[in-house]
């Protein structure tokens, strides 16, 4: 295959994915120039990068000396949409994912001073995140398009959310999580708000130990506690669901989580977004 002409490898590898493409540049001088080509990258990028370029905070001036540095600087993540949304193509597959702000999402009675506290953030990429400063209504919202997604493709959503050094209220009763797809039915989790702390658990006890019960009668009998995991950007994020994209339509997915039965006070959150994106 190596004496094959560079028209053929970069036919060969547009069939193929951005790995393979990278990594097949050690293999030959044909590959290296195939594999740089823009036939084979535009084959990678979404169908309309052009319009995701003119919707980009930065970028919507910039021009790139080819498809592939194009697929680079998107694979890196660009600010779109006013900065309300985050976009990004995986390094590897060419999958996309989105970013959702706070901005983007619907937070009930985010506009009220005394509930929400808006900020800019210097842990953020957006320009501004938003605390939930005390509720005992906590409900958000994020919705997509599968359309804008990557065809045929599981995917996972996730609220970016920190826990910060004033917060209460959030061990007792687990939200509930769900995502909604078109008009198909709600598949719903639980998940607690923040990790385990027995001291706090213990005093949130004394003075909410009959709804706390009743609460973790409702749970599945056996199932695991569900908590924010670590991410790699310093965030936490709480799995909202998963949801497959089929290959054709242009379904909406929502995305959601609740805390609206226990009724007991809560604070201390922070949140950072909801994020799309491919499953492992």
């Amino acid at each position: 295959m190596i004496m094959l002409p560079e028209a053929c490898v970069a036919s060969i590898l547009s069939f193929t994915t951005p790995a393979d493409t990278f990594s097949s540049s050690a293999v030959s001088s044909v590959f290296r120039v195939a594999g740089d080509s823009d036939f084979v990258w535009e084959k990678f990028l979404p169908s309309d990068y052009i319009f995701l370029i003119s919707r980009s905070t930065v970028h919507h001036h910039r021009s790139f000396s080819s498809k592939k540095e194009l697929f680079r600087c998107l694979s890196d993540s660009i600010l779109i949409d006013n900065g309300r949304k985050i976009f990004k193509v995986d390094k590897l597959s060419g999958k996309i994912s989105y970013v959702l702000s706070p901005r983007d999402l619907s937070i009930t009675w985010s506009d009220q001073r005394h509930y929400w506290s808006w900020s800019h953030r210097s842990d953020s990429r957006f320009s501004e995140g938003v605390e939930l400063i005390m509720t005992d209504w906590l409900e958000i919202k994020g919705k997509i398009q599968t359309g804008d997604l990557s065809p045929n493709t599981n995917y996972g959503a996730y609220l970016i959310m920190k826990v910060t050094s004033r917060a209460y209220g959030l061990e007792l009763v687990p939200a509930e999580t769900w995502i909604k797809v078109g008009n198909g039915e709600k598949k719903i989790k639980t998940s607690y708000l923040s990790c385990l702390d027995n001291k706090k658990l213990q005093l949130g006890r004394l003075f909410y130990g009959q709804r706390e019960e009743r609460m973790s009668k409702e749970e599945v009998v056996g199932s695991r506690r569900r908590e924010p995991e670590a991410r790699d950007d310093g965030w936490m994020e709480i799995e909202l669901g998963e949801f497959e994209t089929g290959l054709e339509g242009n379904k909406e997915v929502v995305m959601s989580l609740t805390e609206v039965k226990g009724y007991q006070l809560k604070g201390g959150v922070a949140i950072d977004g909801i994020e799309v994106r491919p499953k492992p």
